[in-house]
């Protein structure tokens, strides 16, 4: 089953290397994205750039198509040679922190670790400390730079109450590789959520592409690819991993990496993740849907305790970005989602 809101355009990975000064990213254009707006298809290659930051390269002439300048508005075509400088990254500020880490595997290459609930991944506006990179940053000054002053080391990110595993690079040659990996869709990152609702479905493809809230800032939403320049086509596949009274646990995998994608599709489809209060997860049990209202009331207890969606990453693949071997991790959910999925099976509903 597809669950398709606009025809996406896909696209292919992009080629990093660094000269002198600045970092260089050059890449050919698919057939798929023929007919793309520059600036558009800039930010669907280069998710570690913000639309901003693209625009000022693109106004520098920082931006080149087959050996010149061009507008955010031209029209790419078919085998059009791109080619993305843009200046070092100056040297971080941030403060080192000595925060827990839970990590999973290290190398002079790479770290992967098991995201704690709670923790912002860099520092944002209203959060300025406290975050994974504080944290790695106490851990060892080896983090790439490519992710600028805010997010060294930062290849793929997580949203602040979504548990699991993460892959973060030490150096630009591995975070090249690594962004290649996900550009290319050949980074495979799956994880568990558990929803609300029952689908008419065994599995599906969410094919619906995510922009910003027009009103609530906060929030993404699923809208027309003909819309706002911010919109990117957002595809997730999901199965059902275990049916259970009143909720469905899924099995997601991404196929694209956009914020709070699995949140936005899962909901768009109607089966918003419990514990989710941004996307209409925050629901409640009646006592007349279980028999006995003491389980309702407990279950609800435990629903409310959660303070945010049961979304896990418990499994990422990917080719190790300098040696090439292919490395697969996986992580249990955390202790309150295994409860309350505990606590879910145990319900009768007679």
């Amino acid at each position: 089953m597809t669950i398709r809101f606009a025809r996406p355009n896909s696209s292919a990975g992009e080629k990093g290397r660094k000269m002198g000064n600045v970092s260089e990213n050059a890449f050919i254009v698919g057939a798929t994205e023929n007919g793309s707006r520059l600036d558009v298809l800039l930010a669907d290659r280069l998710s570690d750039i913000s639309r901003s930051q693209l625009q000022r390269l693109i106004d520098s002439a920082s931006v080149q198509v087959n050996g010149a300048s061009a507008k955010a508005s031209y029209k790419t075509q078919t085998g059009d040679l791109i080619l993305v400088q843009r200046p070092s990254p100056r040297p971080s500020h941030l403060q080192p922190q000595d925060i827990n880490l839970n990590i999973v595997f290290e190398d002079p290459d790479i770290i992967v670790i098991n995201k704690a609930k709670g923790m912002v991944v860099h520092p944002a506006p209203g959060w300025e400390d406290g975050t994974l990179v504080n944290a790695l940053l106490a851990h060892g000054d080896e983090l790439s730079g490519i992710g600028g002053v805010i997010r060294p080391g930062i290849v793929h990110r997580l949203d602040k109450d979504t548990t699991g595993l993460m892959v973060v690079a030490k150096n630009d040659a591995s975070h090249n590789g690594l962004q290649m990996q996900i550009q290319q869709r050949s980074m495979q990152r799956k994880y568990l959520a558990l929803s609300w609702g029952k689908p008419p479905f065994e599995e599906a493809v969410i094919d619906a592409p995510i922009g910003r809230h027009p009103i609530d800032r906060k929030r993404m939403a699923v809208m027309d690819l003909n819309g706002r320049g911010d919109v990117r086509t957002a595809i997730t596949e999901v199965k059902i991993k275990e049916r259970l009274p009143f909720f469905t646990l899924f099995d997601c995998k991404l196929q694209t990496g956009r914020t709070h994608q699995i949140r936005v599709h899962l909901s768009f489809a109607g089966f918003p993740i419990v514990g989710d209060a941004l996307y209409g997860g925050s629901k409640k049990i009646s006592s007349d849907q279980i028999r006995g209202g003491v389980i309702a009331v407990r279950l609800n207890e435990q629903i409310a305790a959660l303070h945010g969606q049961t979304l896990h990453a418990y499994s990422l693949s990917f080719e190790h970005p300098t040696l090439g071997d292919p490395l697969t991790f996986t992580a249990e959910p955390p202790a309150e989602m295994e409860n309350l999925i505990s606590s879910i099976r145990a319900i009768s509903q007679d």
